[in-house]
């Protein structure tokens, strides 16, 4: 009978295997840590009583970042900490962003600091000129990529369930989807 030790070794090893396929960028390997850890994640933002789009943000987020950091993550068999732990950073970041400071209407100080805010024609160019080729970019992914990065940069986006109902991708994967299509853009917008 195997001891809880060699049960967790062989669990570890499990973990370790996905995370190095995943750091390959074996797709396989990627939904089985999303099967292993979504749950984690999303029973994090849960415990933060986040509102369902910043939940998706900080699961999308939380999976980006491990993409981000896979190759230098030392202790493999350690990713559902290092996971939970992020969700958890990611969480208090979006309360964090959510508190806003009200400005009111007719304040002259608040008036002259949006004029001097306000973009220099040059700079208003060389966004338009990025925003550009970007959208150069974007049209270089799959149709179904495409799809989904329009669908998620709505205004306002469509909720996870809507994406799930019109492109047939569970919810789960929707993040680490877009995890890759961000990755994959940003290797395209450095090639040019």
């Amino acid at each position: 009978m195997p001891t809880n030790t060699q049960i967790s070794g062989v669990v570890d090893l499990d973990v370790t295997r996905l995370m190095r396929r995943a750091a390959s960028g074996d797709q396989h390997a990627w939904e089985g840590l999303v099967e292993k850890y979504g749950r984690l994640i999303w029973s994090i933002t849960r415990d933060f009583k986040l509102v369902e789009s910043d939940a998706a943000d900080v699961f999308q987020t939380t999976w980006m970042r491990l993409i981000e950091h896979i190759d230098r993550i030392e202790h493999a068999d350690r990713v559902g900490s290092w996971l939970a732990s992020t969700a958890r950073n990611e969480c208090l970041r979006c309360l964090a962003n959510r508190k806003r400071v009200v400005l009111s209407y007719g304040d002259d100080q608040f008036e002259e600091s949006a004029a001097a805010l306000e973009p220099e024609i040059d700079e208003a160019l060389l966004a338009h000129e990025q925003a550009v080729v970007v959208r150069q970019a974007v049209t270089q992914l799959p149709q179904h990529w495409q799809r989904l990065m329009e669908m998620l940069m709505a205004d306002p986006p469509a909720s996870y369930a809507e994406i799930s109902d019109e492109l047939g991708l569970p919810v789960g994967s929707i993040g680490p989807t877009r995890g890759r299509c961000l990755a994959r853009l940003r290797v395209l917008l450095e090639a040019c």
